[in-house]
C-alpha cells in the first residue's frame, strides 16, 4: 500500500538534496523525527544506516536500498509483520524544486492496521515535506548553506 506527498520548494535542488540527506539534522526542521543518528561512517549513500525516533513509534533502523546522488534515495525498515520503504525524490523545476515523498507499506499487519497507518503516514509525510520546504526556503533566502 502506498502513500505519496509532493510539495514545491522555492530553493535550488542542490540545497534541497543537501538538507534531505543530512539525516542527523532532521529533528531541527521536522516534527516527524525527534532523534536521528547515523550508524555508519562516510558519506550518506547506498547501504547507509540510520536510527530514527519518531513520535509515538519505537526507534527504528533505516537502511538505504536505492541511492542516486542529487536525485533520490529510498530506505527501509522492518518491524514484526510490517515492512516500510520510504522514498525521497528531489526534482528540479527551473531554479526551484519539487520534492516527492512516498511510503510503501507491506506485511500482514499492514492489512489489519491500514486505516490507522494511512492516517499517521499521510500526516507524517505532509508534515515532513512542509518542514523541508520551510527549512530550504529559509536557507535559500539567507544565502547560506546548512
Amino acid at each position: 500500500m502506498r502513500l505519496e506527498n509532493t510539495i514545491a520548494i522555492a530553493a535550488p535542488p542542490e540545497l534541497v538534496w543537501s538538507v534531505s540527506q543530512d539525516i542527523e539534522r532532521w529533528p531541527e526542521w521536522t516534527s516527524t523525527v525527534t532523534a536521528a543518528s547515523r550508524l555508519d561512517n562516510g558519506p550518506f549513500g547506498l547501504g547507509s544506516v540510520a536510527l530514527l525516533k519518531q513520535p509515538t513509534q519505537p526507534e527504528a533502523t533505516w537502511t538505504v536500498t536505492e541511492f542516486v546522488p542529487g536525485e533520490r534515495f529510498s530506505w527501509e525498515t522492518r518491524r514484526p509483520g510490517l515492512h516500510f520503504v520510504g522514498s525521497h525524490h528531489v526534482i528540479p523545476e527551473g531554479g526551484a524544486t519539487r520534492n516527492e515523498l512516498r511510503v510503501d507499506a507491506h506485511g500482514v499487519l499492514t492489512i489489519l492496521l491500514w486505516p490507522v497507518l494511512w492516517l499517521g503516514i499521510r500526516k507524517a509525510i505532509a508534515d515532513e515535506n512542509r518542514g523541508l520546504k520551510a527549512r530550504c526556503e529559509a536557507l535559500a533566502g539567507s544565502g547560506s548553506a546548512q
